[in-house]
């Protein structure tokens, strides 16, 4: 292997032994957020659920009657609310599964149904840091060359 391979695959290891050394603490900071969503869609759901039964109806028997309204507005107002009910319910079972998985599956578990909102927002936030990383990193190896050239005269 020549020295700029070397050099490649030195930066490339570094990269990702920093990156995965932050997985732990994307997950809890993921954890956190989806509590928060869940906490959010907890209160609307629950209010849907109640406002259904206040007119004899269960979950389904209310989408149901949205769906098979002859307005527009009411048709795309159930499809958005099973929407919401789908999504409260994905990050429930998300956040049942991180929170019995061993500590080394966890950021597995969550890319298997991470919620694209949550998800997103981390991922740039990852990617940002990884590009200052390397600036700094190309930065530092800057200062490095002209200290060794000033050695050198």
């Amino acid at each position: 292997m020549g020295p700029i391979a070397r050099i490649i695959a030195v930066v490339a290891g570094l990269a990702g032994g920093t990156v995965f050394s932050q997985a732990p603490e994307f997950v809890q900071q993921y954890r956190q957020r989806i509590g928060g969503a869940i906490d959010e869609l907890r209160v609307i759901v629950e209010d849907f659920n109640a406002q259904a039964a206040e007119h004899h109806l269960d979950r389904q028997q209310a989408l149901n009657a949205y769906a098979q309204s002859s307005d527009d507005f009411l048709r795309d107002r159930g499809v958005s609310m099973q929407s919401t009910i789908s999504r409260y319910e994905t990050l429930l079972s998300q956040q049942l599964h991180l929170g019995t998985a061993a500590p080394v599956a966890k950021p597995f578990v969550l890319l298997q149904g991470a919620d694209d909102v949550v998800f997103w927002g981390a991922i740039g936030f990852i990617g940002g840091w990884i590009v200052a990383a390397l600036l700094g990193l190309g930065a530092r190896r800057a200062v490095r060359t002209r200290r060794v050239h000033r050695q050198v005269r």
